[in-house]
């Protein structure tokens, strides 16, 4: 049985088997590479009764990166792309939630990529809870946001030779998460 919004209100902590924190950027002009980091820890404090007072952070592990090839993630890591063994850590700490709908949320934070931090806004879907087999609350909700990855100082890129770039600025990420109450 689903539960009221009220009734969520408390602490939660993202499953990372069952949350996924991927990625869509342009490859050369004329088709997209998905990825996904593994690695990443999530804390939020849901209010029900008042959603603007809810919380959130998340911290990714850039390191995790996986698009399913070994030598373009290894690409990725280094000081081209992500830079993870200077800048272990992308962060993301919400600074207002907006309820829009009984199932629309807008949550804006501070997103901090290679020590460069600016304010993005990502418009959730609230999919659902329900209490799993093991007596946990879960609640769902769905997401995704569209920065410029050189707003973050990832500028690294390849001219092609019909013109255009190897890589686009343009980056999706998207959020599938699966966040557990905590007693």
């Amino acid at each position: 049985m689903s539960a009221s919004l009220t009734e969520l209100t408390g602490d939660y902590v993202l499953d990372p088997t069952h949350t996924r924190i991927g990625f869509v950027a342009r490859h050369a002009m004329v088709t997209k590479v998905r990825g996904a980091f593994h690695q990443f820890e999530g804390t939020a404090h849901l209010d029900g009764a008042d959603p603007s007072r809810s919380t959130g952070e998340v911290v990714i592990k850039a390191a995790s990166i996986d698009t399913g090839v070994e030598q373009r993630d290894q690409h990725l890591r280094t000081n081209d792309f992500l830079d993870a063994p200077n800048f272990p850590d992308i962060t993301f700490r919400a600074t207002a939630v907006e309820k829009r709908s009984d199932s629309d949320y807008r949550v804006t934070g501070d997103l901090t990529i290679k020590d460069t931090t600016r304010s993005v806004t990502i418009d959730f879907e609230y999919t659902g809870n329900a209490v799993d087999p093991y007596g946990n609350l879960r609640v769902g909700l769905e997401g995704s946001v569209t920065i410029s990855r050189k707003d973050y100082g990832v500028t690294w890129n390849a001219a092609l030779e019909g013109g255009g770039v190897l890589v686009g600025d343009k980056v999706v990420l998207e959020f599938d998460v699966s966040a557990i109450k905590q007693a």
